[in-house]
């Protein structure tokens, strides 16, 4: 075996182990196969769409890995933050490690709906902040077609980020209102 060769080899392995402690960390399942969780996620989503008279969402696996590497990234580093994906919109949920399961996660979004008016985009929250309302109106978002999400369990809580196609809550666009 020529020295290249086996430095080479040596710096790939090095590379997996550094990687390693992310992949245990992003586990998602909750003992369940990963599709079990999508499954449960998109219904989720897809019955609050069908209460309000919406196109379903399809799974996207492209925006679930994306989102996986997000999470991925806040719990390695502590942090609770929108990336700076432009093209996706996104929401995002924390709480204690394995404590709250995926319809929980999903359900604090739809919780929003309380708050929430129909109307142009900012101005569709009661109270006057359309923050209020986001993860909601990013749920209902009626020209959202696709929708990904992933869990990553670090620092004693559960991360999980949704990542949407196209992205909602853009300015000046009607939402919960009949598109004329």
């Amino acid at each position: 075996m020529n020295r290249t060769f086996f430095l080479a080899m040596r710096g790939a392995i090095t590379a997996l182990l550094m990687l390693a402690p992310i992949a245990a960390l992003s586990a998602s399942d909750f003992g369940e196969p990963a599709p079990d969780f999508a499954r449960r996620v998109l219904a989720m989503h897809n019955q609050e769409r069908m209460r309000l008279g919406l196109a379903p969402l399809s799974w996207n696996m492209r925006l679930s890995q994306e989102a996986q590497q997000w999470a991925n990234i806040l719990v390695r580093c502590g942090a609770f933050e929108h990336s700076q994906v432009q093209d996706t919109g996104e929401n995002l949920w924390m709480g204690t490690a394995g404590f709250y399961s995926p319809e929980q996660m999903v359900g604090d979004f739809l919780s929003e709906r309380r708050a929430f008016h129909p109307g142009r985009f900012p101005n569709v929250s009661t109270s006057g902040n359309w923050s209020d309302v986001g993860h909601y109106t990013q749920v209902i978002w009626p020209q959202t077609q696709d929708v990904g999400c992933a869990i990553a369990r670090g620092r004693g809580e559960d991360v999980m980020v949704c990542r949407y196609w196209p992205a909602g809550n853009v300015d000046g666009e009607s939402v919960g209102l009949v598109q004329n």
